[in-house]
């Protein structure tokens, strides 16, 4: 069994999480057989740790996480490998990867600009 957490950065304003609670609810929908767990690093519960936590007592072989994030700031570039080693000491029996973050996965920023287009047409 293969876990997923989906990490988006947070806000003040609870509504912010709508969207990835969106994501996350879309992707149980698919395929339920992948445990999925929403995390931030700011503002709003659960945390990273709290999310690999869950994801860990269900007993997970392996958890991989999708950053929600538009770039590759230094949030994605350092605290998010800095949390992730952590998180590997805590749970070494499970394999802990992280993907790129969203805004650089090119099927995306094609469907972005083509949302963009189909808006002034």
């Amino acid at each position: 069994m293969h876990g997923i957490v989906l990490f988006a950065h947070g806000a003040r304003d609870p509504a912010w999480a709508r969207p990835f609670e969106a994501i996350r609810d879309r992707v149980r929908a698919r395929r339920p057989e992948f445990p999925v767990e929403l995390a931030f690093l700011d503002f709003i519960a659960p945390k990273l740790e709290e999310a690999v936590e869950r994801l860990a007592a269900k007993g997970v072989a392996a958890i991989t996480i999708f950053p929600l994030f538009m770039a590759p700031g230094g949030h994605i570039r350092n605290d998010l490998p800095r949390i992730v080693e952590d998180l590997r000491k805590l749970h070494p029996g499970v394999p802990i990867a992280i993907q790129t973050a969203v805004g650089e996965v090119p099927e995306l920023l094609e469907a972005i600009a083509t949302w963009v287009l189909q808006g002034v047409d």
